[in-house]
């Protein structure tokens, strides 16, 4: 049985939890390897929606193990209120498992995050201000909180302690705030220790346990390939890797015991935050993917920037992923239209260009090249095989999927579970 990563092959918001849920009953872990609560899922289960930001998309179905892996990074806070408002919904999350590496985001990164972000000023990245980079930089400066540290107090202080001698510093002299007392975090983060420790485990030693024993598990990436810190459109990032290479470090498990790497794309194109965006409609077609598409952000509640597909960012999600399949979502919110651009190319100073450019000034001027392909006008969210969708729907799938590179699974006509048309089994 396969261990499958699920990732975002443009900028996020691409229906991963749909997809994620889909898959749900015939997985027995889901893990999270990356980000925070800056992620957003949307989960439609019959007539009830579940917006999840730190969870696994998993926790929803019955028999799965949801995991926390080690690569991300957790607001206990938001963590108790998630569950808190699932477990009030009917939703058991008692399997929940967290990784006790994983590090906490404290309220000291949550106030630099902001402050920096308004410091920034015209220059600001669009961050959501969860204090997800701050984390990160903590972790990185060796100087993080982890889980596991909640349940040595010595430990635990000294760690803020030495966190807040800096900080304090920026806090007070840059920002000119009030420096923070080192008890003030130490006793605000041990109040959440009880509750959370019925999660904390070896959660490397448990996957690679069950991944040797032949279970299913799915690996959940949050945000999208174009936001990766290496690889995304820098410096308009997050702060970890939600390409699959992120899976192996977030989870502790190695790349030879992945075998499926499946993208989520969009049937059209959307960011939220600051960026380039070759395709960014600013028009009444852009508007009508935004308004028919219900396109605004799950965790910030803000208006996604809408466009058509971009065949060049496909191309890359597949080389940098290893892609070895698509899930194409919200086909549906594209009928209606007579004609549908695709970018299948960009124009940089006067020259075609085929692949994502390297350069960060050069992808800021990329314009994009486009192909007109036919639209349609039925309703294709009953249909329920490939062979019911309409013949330009088909085409439209058909262009996408050679132009991308990887073949085309599963497609999503619908918000709902069963609003899906399955062409090829991933878990085969």
């Amino acid at each position: 049985m396969p261990a499958l990563v699920l990732l975002g092959a443009q900028w996020g918001d691409e229906g991963k939890g749909k997809a994620t849920d889909l898959l749900g009953g015939s997985v027995d872990y889901v893990v999270r390897y990356q980000g925070g609560n800056n992620a957003g899922h949307t989960v439609v289960v019959g007539d009830q929606k579940y917006a999840l930001h730190l969870l696994p998309s998993g926790i929803l179905s019955p028999g799965c193990t949801p995991v926390i892996g080690n690569g991300v990074v957790v607001d206990p806070a938001v963590l108790l209120s998630e569950l808190s408002g699932l477990n009030e919904r009917g939703v058991d999350t008692s399997k929940l498992l967290i990784s006790g590496n994983a590090h906490l985001i404290t309220p000291y990164n949550v106030t630099l995050d902001k402050v920096g972000e308004r410091f920034l000023g015209k220059r600001k990245i669009g961050t959501t201000g969860r204090g997800i980079g701050p984390t990160y930089a903590d972790k990185i400066n060796r100087v993080g909180i982890r889980v596991q540290d909640l349940y040595d107090e010595s430990i635990l202080t000294q760690k803020v302690e030495a966190a807040l001698e800096l900080k304090n510093q920026l806090l007070a002299k840059l920002y000119n705030r009030r420096a923070i007392e080192t008890s003030q975090i130490v006793d605000g983060l041990l109040a959440y220790a009880d509750q959370i420790k019925p999660f904390v485990a070896d959660t490397t030693l448990i996957l690679n346990n069950a991944i040797d024993e032949g279970k299913v598990v799915l690996f959940e990436g949050g945000q999208g390939t174009l936001l990766d810190v290496d690889h995304g459109t820098y410096p308009f990032v997050t702060s970890s890797n939600p390409t699959s290479g992120g899976a192996c470090t977030g989870a502790g498990v190695g790349p030879t015991k992945i075998n499926r790497v499946i993208g989520i794309l969009k049937a059209y194109t959307t960011r939220v935050g600051a960026g380039p965006f070759p395709t960014e409609l600013f028009d009444k077609d852009g508007e009508a993917l935004r308004t028919i598409g219900g396109e605004r952000g799950v965790t910030t509640g803000r208006d996604r920037r809408c466009g058509w597909f971009d065949a060049v960012i496909a191309r890359y999600a597949t080389r940098v992923n290893g892609l070895t399949d698509f899930f194409l979502t919200k086909l549906d919110v594209l009928t209606g239209w007579e004609q549908i651009p695709v970018c299948v190319a960009y124009e940089i100073d006067g020259k075609r260009v085929e692949e994502l450019p390297y350069s960060q000034s050069d992808f800021h001027h990329a314009k994009p090249i486009y192909e007109m392909l036919p639209g349609w006008t039925e309703d294709i969210s009953k249909a329920k095989t490939f062979s019911e969708l309409p013949k330009n729907a088909q085409a439209y799938v058909k262009a996408l999927e050679e132009m991308s590179g990887a073949p085309i699974s599963a497609i999503g006509v619908g918000p709902g579970r069963d609003e899906t048309i399955e062409i090829n089994s991933f878990l085969s």
